[in-house]
């Protein structure tokens, strides 16, 4: 078996196979990074081969655990799917006097949990029904907007009253899943 002789920048040299030589130099050459400089060798030691050997499992080791973690967002194979309701109350927001779905309006979805600005929206269907696809294994948080019933029962809501966020939280476990979150709620007063 030949072997090759690696000349580290700190003027060390390591006795490895010819072909892990062939291997590092095209992937270096690929990164167009420069490690060292390959001589042939004649002796072996058994001592540099496992020095070495430890150095490619430390870097092996670091690429692996550290850095391909990925968090919530796009880029899976995963699905969120949900329904937003509507229910309609009177002008004072005493009573329910119809239910029925949100049509053809927004719903927002927030990739993580230490976000609060919106990544994605879609619009629902004519069932009420969304659905984000090519999810990341990770926490979300959806929501649609909804009148804000705050000071109905006292007389002080106006028809220009704010609007508020109503939330619905779910978690991803597994590749290639679809999620259905809870039913996000909204309020309106139409008569």
């Amino acid at each position: 078996m030949k072997k090759a002789l690696f000349l580290s920048n700190a003027g060390t040299t390591f006795p490895v196979n010819i072909r892990i030589v062939q291997y590092l130099a095209y992937q270096v050459a690929k990164t167009e990074q420069i490690i060292g400089i390959f001589v042939p060798l004649k002796r072996k030691s058994m001592k540099s081969i496992n020095l070495f050997s430890l150095l490619i499992f430390t870097t092996l080791s670091v690429f692996l655990f550290n850095g391909c973690t990925k968090e919530a967002g796009e880029g899976g194979t995963s699905t969120i799917t949900g329904k937003v309701l509507v229910y309609d109350f009177d002008a004072s927001f005493q009573a329910v006097v119809d239910t029925y779905p949100l049509v053809d309006e927004d719903v927002y979805i927030i990739y993580g949990d230490d976000n609060s600005t919106y990544n994605d929206n879609y619009k629902t269907s004519y069932d009420g029904t969304f659905e984000f696809k090519f999810l990341q294994k990770g926490k979300y948080k959806l929501f649609a907007y909804s009148k804000d019933s705050t000071g109905a029962a006292a007389g002080n809501l106006n028809s220009n009253s704010p609007k508020i966020a109503k939330f619905a939280e779910v978690e991803i476990t597994s590749n290639g899943s679809v999620v259905t979150s809870p039913t996000i709620i909204v309020l309106d007063n139409n008569y």
